[in-house]
């Protein structure tokens, strides 16, 4: 069986390993268009801050251990220019030596990920202006702080913008965040995102709210960001206003896709077109809370849809059950957590809903050290099931999070939540933890 899989990082690389455990026999063809397999994008800014030292460390395996250790034939460098479903041929150029070749398959993995979003701005190209998704880009803006940078513009207040605001923050620039909603980290409810916007403030960032970027100036390299209502004098500019799934070269395919282009996929990664898959940032994700086909590009969600994109190619099958939109970043002293629905998602669906919001302490308020998390959630009236939530404080967040994305994942009631068996010690918890002190304040628990 030949087994070609476009894309080899996350999802693409997990689908290659499932494939080598499960098909003896596999041949198993990857085309990767950059020269780096399998590393952890979500470490990156951890990279530009130094706290991971090189950025080889977040490396899992080469492209070369991937050829002599499981034989899978790693290429790089390598663009898919086209896939012929009928005769199911891959088409692609290698980008160094300009040669076009085929890969014909039996099985076809999607795996491409998604691009920064690029918008057609007047100066979008000139020197200084960066994005951050690959090693590669991450090299080139760690070659470029080199310079006599010391006020750096980031445009976007996305979990990106936010992580790259501390980053730059630390190796000790001036940081200007400008963006075009009125609050920050739009995934959070505004109530929530003011926490967010007061640990900007407080570290220093300097935060641009409500404006538009239009354009960028400079002789070469830029040296002004241009909004709608000011202009800014920068050094340099990082793009952080979201990704768009790389799709486009399959525009002709005839692949269904969502609005933005991701590609739809069932529970067992099939697309619309046999013998063809999809996972990961380039494919569609079923919200369990929302139960619609949705868009919510996470590096765990990549790297399950792929090992189960791989179980499935090579005969075991296995199913996709969904996420809830669990995410959490850490934003300086803050760390930031949040899963299934915003108040703002379940207005937008028509839902019927109560919102519940309070103060709670990290753990026992007696033991020293405590700090204060601030709680939001969000419960259907009619069934008093749980929605989502939010959490964002200094300690404890994590915790929380994954409680309530098992309790999203199980559909449970307040009641159900209220009576989970949770962890208690003066150190970590209080006899009540905060998500079950939250429950009982709806007098419904």
């Amino acid at each position: 069986m030949k087994y070609v899989i476009i894309g080899g990082v996350a999802a693409g690389m997990s689908a290659a390993m499932e494939i080598y455990r499960t098909d003896d026999s596999a041949e198993i063809t990857v085309l990767e268009r950059g020269e780096d397999y399998s590393y952890g994008q979500c470490g990156l800014p951890y990279v530009v801050n130094e706290v991971i030292p090189s950025i080889d460390d977040v490396i899992s395996r080469t492209a070369e251990e991937f050829r002599e250790k499981y034989q899978i034939d790693t290429k790089t460098n390598t663009t898919v220019t086209g896939v012929d479903s009928d005769k199911q041929i891959v088409t692609a150029i290698n980008t160094e030596t300009n040669q076009t070749f085929n890969v014909e398959y039996d099985r076809l993995l999607i795996a491409t990920g998604s691009d920064p979003v690029k918008p057609d701005w007047d100066g979008i190209d000139l020197a200084g202006i960066h994005s951050l998704k690959t090693m590669t880009d991450t090299n080139a803006l760690m070659a470029d702080l080199t310079t006599d940078v010391k006020q750096v513009s980031i445009i976007g207040g996305g979990y990106i913008g936010l992580e790259m605001a501390e980053a730059f923050h630390t190796r000790g620039l001036d940081v200007r965040l400008i963006q075009r909603e009125d609050q920050l980290a739009e995934i959070f409810d505004p109530d929530m995102a003011e926490h967010i916007q007061t640990e900007a403030e407080k570290q220093g960032i300097d935060v641009v709210l409500s404006e538009t970027v239009e354009s960028f100036s400079g002789s070469g390299r830029v040296n002004r960001v241009v909004t709608d209502k000011n202009e800014y004098e920068t050094d340099l500019v990082l793009l952080a206003i979201g990704v768009s799934p790389n799709t486009g070269f399959l525009k002709d395919l005839g692949l269904h896709m969502l609005g933005n282009g991701a590609i739809i996929v069932n529970p067992y990664m099939e697309t619309s077109i046999a013998n063809i898959y999809a996972a990961g940032d380039c494919a569609s994700h079923y919200h369990r809370i929302k139960r619609v086909d949705d868009y919510v590009p996470l590096g765990t969600t990549s790297n399950k849809q792929g090992r189960i994109a791989g179980a499935n190619m090579a005969g075991n099958r296995m199913a996709f059950n969904g996420v809830v939109g669990t995410s959490i970043v850490k934003f300086f002293d803050l760390t930031l957590g949040r899963a299934g629905l915003s108040e703002k998602e379940a207005q937008v669906l028509n839902l019927p809903y109560h919102v519940l919001v309070s103060e709670a302490r990290s753990h026992a308020s007696y033991y020293p050290d405590h700090e204060t998390l601030q709680l939001k959630m969000v419960y259907h009236t009619k069934t008093n099931v749980v929605l989502g939530g939010q959490v964002i404080g200094k300690k404890g967040v994590d915790k929380r999070i994954d409680v309530l994305a098992t309790a999203l994942y199980g559909n449970l009631t307040l009641t159900q939540l209220l009576d989970l068996d949770l962890s208690y010690a003066p150190p970590y918890n209080g006899v009540w933890d905060p998500l079950q002190q939250l429950a009982r304040k709806s007098g419904l628990a």
